[in-house]
């Protein structure tokens, strides 16, 4: 099957959710659906290239870039919380991890039933090589939009996310 092929399949079991919609929808509701199509295609994208040039999930990547950020290490509850999965997750990733030695699990010495969790030197080496992928990756999907619509879209989206979190800041003291 030609690689033109297989991408086509692939990008037709996305959903673009923006398809759905009628020129008489809302705009808002347009953009919206717009935007989850776009982050659902990069979202894949980024998924397939880590499984089939590194034989990872996102998930796993996601976890090792958290614990990069952290060299001394994090508790499996502080992982679930900043990568906003239930602990249940973060365990069996981190089993996985440490089983191909990218990870390890280091005990608290003034609380015995926690550990840390840490990347090993073979997931600090494994995670950079990764990380250097995916940045060439997002870089690649950008660089055909121009650099004046990339900084647009980069101002507009700082807008609303400003606007989204002081109106859920605003309904969270309501409640």
């Amino acid at each position: 099957m030609s690689d033109t092929l297989s991408t086509t399949r692939m990008l037709s079991d996305i959903p673009d959710l923006e398809s759905r919609t009628v020129p008489e929808d809302h705009h808002d509701l347009r953009l919206w659906l717009r935007m989850l199509t776009c982050c659902n295609l990069i979202e894949s994208d980024i998924r397939t290239r880590l499984r089939t040039e590194y034989q990872t999930t996102l998930p796993r990547f996601d976890l090792m870039a958290q614990l990069l950020r952290v060299p001394g290490g994090m508790k499996m509850s502080e992982l679930s919380q900043h990568m906003m999965v239930t602990n249940g997750n973060i365990t069996g990733i981190t089993d996985q991890l440490e089983r191909e030695g990218l990870v390890e699990r280091v005990k608290v010495a003034t609380d015995r039933r926690s550990s840390l969790i840490r990347l090993t030197s073979k997931g600090k080496r494994t995670f950079k090589k990764m990380a250097q992928s995916h940045e060439q990756w997002v870089q690649s999907m950008f660089s055909g939009v121009s650099e004046k619509s990339r900084a647009a879209l980069f101002e507009a989206l700082g807008e609303l996310k400003l606007v989204t979190q002081a109106r859920m800041a605003r309904r969270d003291t309501r409640a």
